[in-house]
């Protein structure tokens, strides 16, 4: 498993992060060709447990589901850690659980708990003097800097201002973050004065393809305006549930599976990886039964 966030970045200078909801979508995501992803509040409160993201699930669910995905996939992953689950000891455990898996990076938020999804509306955000103790807290609490990076996101820009946002920012970078995750930005004029303020700092924002409040804008234009982290926090996700709604209404006509529109059964064990199991299970039988179960699948074959 790759952790190492800051070399990933280096590496590609913009990481387009979708993401996973579960371990078969972590899998595609790596399948495809991305060089890393993330594991958003949103996504995996929508899918794995049916609900809003409006902090009904905390650390303990969440990291259950966390460590599946992970376990499912190579690649270094950004997990989202709402507002750190309570104050700097529960800053600290969620920074220890989330290190022990292997996570490479983490975001915490300023929001007010119970926290509310981004671009929801109708958000709250404790003092900055309150949320950089937590900052503190997390990066005393990681085995090495190098290890397990750290995000800062800021969701001030709708309930205190875009200025607001901007000071907080700079806060929070001294207090210890690895970089600024600006939540909520509403326009191209804010994102100049982001990379202004912030040139050379990693910033991370979130784009939805539908229904939120930051533009969209091609990966290039976003990365010259500093952003080197884009979020798509429900791209898979609103494609996946419409996939679902599909198959369910034609099920319930009776209509057949369309085959332009379905992975078949060989594709599917080529994803889950059915050969690696294989022959693991191979590897593990008795010579005799080797042989014998070799034999039973070439005669299969030429039957």
């Amino acid at each position: 498993m790759n952790r190492d966030w800051k070399k990933t970045l280096r590496k590609n200078r913009q990481l387009l992060l979708p993401s996973a909801c579960d371990a078969l979508t972590a899998k595609l995501i790596e399948q495809a060709g991305f060089p890393a992803y993330q594991i958003g509040g949103f996504a995996l409160d929508g899918m794995r447990f049916g609900f809003p993201d409006m902090d009904v699930n905390r650390l303990g669910e969440k990291s259950t589901a966390v460590a599946n995905i992970v376990h499912a996939c190579s690649l270094p992953v950004l997990v989202d850690c709402d507002d750190g689950y309570g104050d700097e000891k529960n800053v600290t455990h969620t920074v220890h659980v989330y290190d022990s898996l292997g996570v490479a990076a983490i975001f915490i938020e300023d929001q007010r708990s119970p926290k509310r999804w981004g671009h929801m509306g109708g958000k709250e955000v404790i003092p900055a003097k309150e949320f950089v103790p937590k900052i503190r807290a997390a990066v005393a609490a990681r085995r090495s800097k190098d290890e397990l990076f750290l995000l800062a996101r800021t969701d001030a820009i709708e309930p205190e201002g875009f200025d607001a946002a901007l000071n907080r920012a700079e806060q929070y970078l001294k207090a210890g973050a690895d970089g600024i995750y600006f939540d909520g930005v509403q326009d191209e004029k804010q994102m100049r004065r982001i990379r202004d303020e912030f040139k050379g700092e990693p910033l991370a924002t979130t784009i939805l393809e539908r229904g939120g409040k930051t533009p969209w804008l091609p990966p290039e234009v976003m990365l010259e305006y500093g952003f080197n982290m884009v979020l798509y926090p429900v791209s898979l996700l609103f494609r996946q549930t419409r996939a679902i709604q599909k198959g369910l209404s034609d099920l319930k006509i009776g209509r057949q599976l369309p085959e332009r529109e379905s992975v078949d059964m060989t594709e599917f064990e080529k994803i889950v990886d059915i050969a690696y199991w294989k022959a693991i299970e191979q590897k593990a039988l008795p010579l005799p039964e080797r042989i014998r179960r070799g034999v039973n699948k070439l005669f299969q074959k030429t039957a």
